[in-house]
């Protein structure tokens, strides 16, 4: 039995979800990497540069991944949103 990680979500109203400890880990790295030195992504921009180094490598909807993970990095204040940025852009805290 695989371990799982509960995967917060920053809206307390909304109620996050369980996923692969090892997926989590995987691709909170691949995230974590793709936003260091001050990059500032789109959403789209994350999805891709997250895609390219983990392609192959899980089963599953790569976009569902990403998502949970970044709502759950936002919920414990490792990323952040930048304000007023229209398509919405994600960066490090």
């Amino acid at each position: 039995m695989e371990d799982r990680f509960f995967a917060q979500h920053p809206d307390p109203a909304k109620q996050g979800v369980s996923i692969s400890k090892a997926k989590y880990d995987v691709v909170r790295q691949a995230i974590v990497t793709a936003l260091q030195n001050g990059k500032e992504l789109t959403l789209k921009e994350l999805f891709v540069a997250v895609s390219k180094p983990l392609q192959g490598k899980l089963d599953g909807s790569m976009k569902w991944y990403t998502t949970v993970v970044k709502l759950d990095l936002e919920a414990r204040k490792v990323i952040e949103r930048v304000p007023n940025a229209k398509p919405q852009r994600i960066r490090l805290r």
